[in-house]
């Protein structure tokens, strides 16, 4: 990142503190009408005036996130007192577990934000204070027990020093290779390797490992049998036979030829069909098992690194989108045939692309994640909590726990978009249909046949919509959002490749005054 791009990032952090200073409600107690400008004031009032101990109800309930909101809300919807809440027996089944806790008895109310997590560590820099006694003679005596948690969190801090410095050393190991990698381009700048793309710039040898993951039958089968993927290129095909009757067609990425296939049989006087993997020799065979090795023709290799036995095609298909539509970027393959092949007025399809966020409401889903580092074969992983939240995952999201309307972040015209096109930043606003809490954003994408067909053929892989292989793409907040009827969340989201893999991508959130990094991968 350039340092004008860190004093943005800057500007922008002082602005939002700045308005979250302003836009602060005040916070009401849990137990009367009391008032203040902060939670951190309520917890302290609540302890002296109702001797509620907000840390040792979190120790003793062994309080998450959810669970503690869900207290809150409980609290405040059934206005019970704060001894019946003190006096509840550890380990029994606490009143509020239930769903309906979820929602907020007050709109924005600020004790739902609060960073129940970050008492563990204050607590415990506490309780060592509170065992020190000072004495006369300026020495401090203590406890057999302050001395030896004192002595283990020394230790705890050597450790984490020592790991710091071991990854200090690998990190000025990366920078040396980068400027030796970095000198080599510059000085190779001459022959016009700068201006190669992305996937152009990695060797054969250093793709392969891509390639290779489809060599097997398995995630072909996957594919075949998604039925709104192979369906929707079969009617696009069959019901539009004049964009194909007597035209060179390439089919890139062509798998098992399933595409290639449906180009012939829809009228292609040639169609050349290019892979890499090794499940192309399995695509020969079963092109001339269906008779139809006088139309196609299959090329083994990188399209970037071959010859087609035509100087021009009519026609390219593809199926090229990945998790959260760019992922593995095999749309960089495409456009690199749309610019080198295809003929002044050829069509690439499919020819419209659309990405879209909506927010998701899954408490379950989202505290089981969590909840299962608190207890790991009887130890507490809950250092691991900020690692699993910050990676997205691959699933089918539940259609009635989606909970706002759609925003569309990006669309792509695939017959005019560019490389640099596909790492892009968007702002978008989700708007709340229900009373609920948000635990996580969910990406999804829709697939256009349009340009020039008599009927248009299109699919998504939106939760509401029949299942594909591409499921939705998931991204778990660190810290779930309570949101009103109508109300929107705001929001900004950008998308770039990662540097360490040009396939993979990075996705970056600025939600609600925090910035969560995700690597899709």
């Amino acid at each position: 990142m350039s340092s004008g791009e860190e004093d943005n990032d800057d500007m922008w952090q002082e602005c939002e503190d700045e308005g979250n200073e302003m836009d602060t409600p005040a916070t009401t107690c849990l137990f009367c009408n009391e008032m203040a400008s902060c939670a951190d004031e309520i917890w302290r009032h609540c302890d002296k005036m109702h001797g509620f101990n907000l840390a040792g109800i979190k120790e003793k309930h062994d309080l998450d996130c959810i669970s503690f909101i869900k207290m809150v809300n409980y609290i405040r919807s059934k206005t019970v007192s704060s001894t019946s809440i003190v006096n509840l027996a550890e380990g029994s089944n606490a009143p509020w577990e239930g769903d309906e806790f979820m929602m907020p008895v007050i709109p924005d109310d600020p004790l739902l934000l609060y960073d129940i997590e970050s008492l563990e560590e204050n607590t415990t820099g506490a309780s060592a204070a509170a065992a020190c006694t000072p004495n006369n003679d300026d020495t401090v005596s203590l406890s057999t027990q302050a001395y030896q948690e004192l002595l283990h969190r020394l230790q705890e801090t050597e450790q984490k020093a020592s790991l710091m410095e071991q990854q200090l050393s690998r990190a000025l190991e990366d920078l040396g290779t980068t400027k030796s990698v970095a000198q080599k381009i510059l000085m190779s700048s001459s022959d016009g390797s700068l201006d190669k793309l992305p996937l152009q710039k990695m060797s054969e040898d250093e793709d392969q490992a891509y390639f290779d993951s489809y060599g097997h039958y398995g995630i072909h089968e996957e594919m075949l049998k998604d039925k709104v993927r192979t369906e929707s290129y079969r009617d696009f095909m069959y019901d539009n036979k004049h964009i194909f009757t007597d035209k060179v067609v390439l089919d890139v990425g062509c798998g098992t030829g399933i595409l290639s296939m449906f180009a012939a049989k829809a009228g292609a006087k040639q169609v050349i069909g290019v892979d890499q993997s090794d499940i192309i020799h399995q695509a020969i065979d079963i092109v001339r098992e269906n008779g139809l090795s006088n139309v196609i023709t299959l090329v083994k290799g990188r399209l970037e690194d071959i010859d087609l036995p035509v100087d021009k095609v009519d026609v390219i298909i593809s199926e090229w989108m990945g998790y959260f539509l760019l992922f593995e970027s095999m749309l960089d393959t495409v456009l690199y045939a749309r610019d080198k092949y295809l003929v002044p007025g050829g069509i690439v399809y499919p020819d419209l692309c659309t990405l879209s966020l909506a927010a998701l409401a899954d408490q379950e889903s989202h505290s089981s994640r969590i909840a299962f580092w608190e207890d790991v074969y009887g130890f507490k992983m809950s250092c691991m909590k900020t690692c699993v939240l910050e990676e997205c995952s691959v699933e089918y999201a539940k259609a009635e726990c989606v909970m706002s309307s759609a925003a569309m972040i990006k669309c792509i015209d695939v017959s005019s978009v560019n490389i640099k096109d596909l790492e892009f930043s968007s702002e978008f606003k989700l708007e709340a249909l229900r009373d609920d809490i948000c635990t996580s954003i969910i990406a999804y994408f829709d697939i256009i046949f349009e340009k020039n067909c008599t009927k248009t053929v299109m699919f998504s892989t939106g939760p509401g919509s029949e299942k594909t292989h591409w499921k939705q793409t998931v991204f778990p907040l660190r810290k779930p959002i309570a949101l009103k009827k109508g109300t929107c969340l705001h929001g900004k989201v950008s998308c770039s490749r990662n540097a360490k893999d040009t396939r993979s991508l990075v996705v970056t959130f600025n939600i609600d005054g925090e910035r969560i990094k995700y690597f899709v991968n």
